[in-house]
């Protein structure tokens, strides 16, 4: 199992939202960068970062510091937020990020889903932001119709390698991630299913790899210091 170490970046700045607020923001550096190099430091094989301003605007707004993380970074990132057409995922693709997840587009806009996985394949990944099992848009301020686990295999189906699946009750709470929901998903798809929400321990990233899962992202839990990165990677 991979742990992804988050970086959402808002307004140039690393920070953590609650439960995916934009009124609810804890900074916790001013340069994303350093952030990102400290986390290769401690070991990671994978950076998982987030425009926050872009997810709410539909508009890429603070891809020059992420390009920049992807350029100094010996590891792959991934990246969400604000990349809704064909163009952009070209463009941040060509820019050094390996992976680039498509969440409202994906909901909006099944045409470019469908082009996307066409042209990139295992270059997108699916996020799939659940609240009370259904799937949230517009940096998780509004809720669609579409449950889940259907939704994922909607994408699937189109051609998806890749989900990450969000709890929002849970994300930015250190309050344990949603062990039932992330171990119905893995079961549900035959897809990598990268986990999301809730972590604050060690032994939440150990009972998440339990269920099935194929990678856990980690949030505020590595930033109030409740997970040592380092710690985690020896032990799974």
């Amino acid at each position: 199992m991979i742990i992804y170490p988050a970086i959402d970046i808002k307004e140039g700045k690393c920070v953590r939202l609650v439960q995916g607020k934009f009124d609810d923001v804890t900074v916790y550096s001013d340069d994303p960068v350093e952030m990102a190099l400290k986390w290769e430091r401690e070991g990671a094989v994978y950076l998982h970062v987030i425009d926050l301003d872009g997810a709410r605007t539909g508009e890429l707004r603070n891809f020059s510091i992420i390009r920049d993380i992807a350029a100094k970074l010996g590891i792959p990132v991934q990246m969400g937020g604000g990349i809704r057409t064909i163009e952009s995922i070209e463009y941040v693709i060509n820019e050094g990020i390996q992976r680039v997840i498509l969440g409202t587009s994906a909901v909006n806009d099944p045409e470019l889903v469908k082009n996307a996985l066409k042209n990139f394949g295992n270059n997108i990944a699916i996020a799939i932001d659940a609240k009370d099992g259904k799937v949230a848009v517009e940096g998780w301020e509004k809720t669609s119709d579409f449950a889940a686990v259907d939704f994922a295999k909607k994408m699937e189906d189109m051609g998806a390698k890749t989900i990450i699946y969000t709890d929002i009750s849970r994300d930015g709470m250190l309050s344990g991630p949603n062990l039932k929901a992330m171990e119905e998903m893995a079961a549900s798809v035959g897809m990598e299913v990268i986990a999301s929400g809730g972590v604050g321990s060690l032994k939440d990233i150990i009972d998440l790899k339990n269920t099935g899962v194929a990678g856990v992202i980690v949030g505020k839990a590595l930033y109030t210091g409740n997970i040592n990165l380092a710690q985690a990677m020896s032990s799974i």
